[in-house]
């Protein structure tokens, strides 16, 4: 066994590009050493920078097959559909990235904006996955709008007709709730100025809670109101995209479930999706 190893062992042992182990060695993050313009990586330090950097089970490589983050109704219906045997965990676009940044899980769906860049998601994985193994692709495109009761004449028709309105807010964590506050804030209103309810923590609740008469309109998908034939008012056009372990990427349950994207019974029932875009999927938008 070599005393030192290569740029291309370190990559293959580190799972990453050779451009990242470049990185690593200029930013001074991983021991190395230089010899005739070559770099060196010493095996026994890298051993202990290794374990130095692992802080228990939750850094192992190996991560269970669950989709995290974000809810959509397309991308559930397709890894059920597909049959590739990842299992859901959705409880939020910011829940899904603590989540995956502890490894429970192979992948997590998203939807941030950013208001500064003007941009979806690419901006916040930059920032905090920058130095994992990663990559960012696009899902869809989504109509988010909101979700009134049709031909009711009292319902809102824009964002500044929301006050004193009852409304149904997602929980914190919840890109939508991300999205609708900066929105809100656009539009001259706070929080504070809405009659909110308590917060719906899936999608589905909160459009039926808009069925059921427990609250006037809710900032939700185009999807869910004509699943409960609701009225609907189009505010924005998001784009979810999915990050995704680069290692878990090559192994069959993943690739099962894009093989399965690919497909004509996808096709058809993205179609039928209503405010989907599905244009752009698998389209890579950040690559780590």
């Amino acid at each position: 066994m070599n005393e030192y190893l290569t740029t291309k062992e370190l990559a293959d042992l580190l799972r990453i590009k050779e451009r990242k182990v470049y990185d690593l060695a200029a930013s001074g993050d991983v021991p190395c050493s230089k010899a005739m313009g070559k770099l060196l990586f010493p095996r026994q330090a890298i051993d202990q920078w290794l374990a130095d950097n692992s802080t228990g089970p939750a850094h192992n490589r190996d991560r269970p097959g669950v989709f995290l983050g974000s809810h959509d109704p397309l991308l559930e219906w397709a890894l059920l559909e597909s049959r590739c045997g990842i299992a859901t965990f959705f409880d939020g676009s910011l829940d899904g990235l603590d989540r995956f940044e502890q490894h429970e899980g192979v992948a997590t769906g998203l939807h941030l904006f950013d208001p500064d860049e003007t941009s979806w998601n690419v901006t916040t994985v930059a920032n905090r996955f920058k130095s994992q193994d990663i990559v960012l692709v696009e899902w869809a495109e989504r109509a988010r709008g909101l979700i009134v009761r049709e031909q009711d004449p009292k319902s809102p028709t824009t964002l500044a007709d929301l006050g004193g309105k009852r409304v149904i807010p997602r929980q914190h964590e919840a890109g939508s709730q991300q999205l609708f506050e900066h929105l809100l804030a656009e539009a001259g209103l706070t929080l504070d100025s809405l009659s909110l309810t308590a917060p719906a923590r899936t999608e589905n609740d909160a459009a039926l809670a808009v069925l059921e008469d427990k609250a006037d309109a809710t900032f939700g998908l185009a999807a869910f109101a004509r699943q409960y034939r609701l009225g609907f008012v189009p505010v924005v056009t998001e784009r979810f995209d999915m990050m995704i372990d680069r290692h878990a990427w090559f192994e069959p349950p993943l690739q099962t479930f894009f093989t399965f994207c690919r497909s004509e019974t996808f096709a058809a029932k993205a179609a039928d999706m209503k405010g989907y875009d599905t244009t752009g999927l698998g389209r890579v938008r950040f690559n780590a």
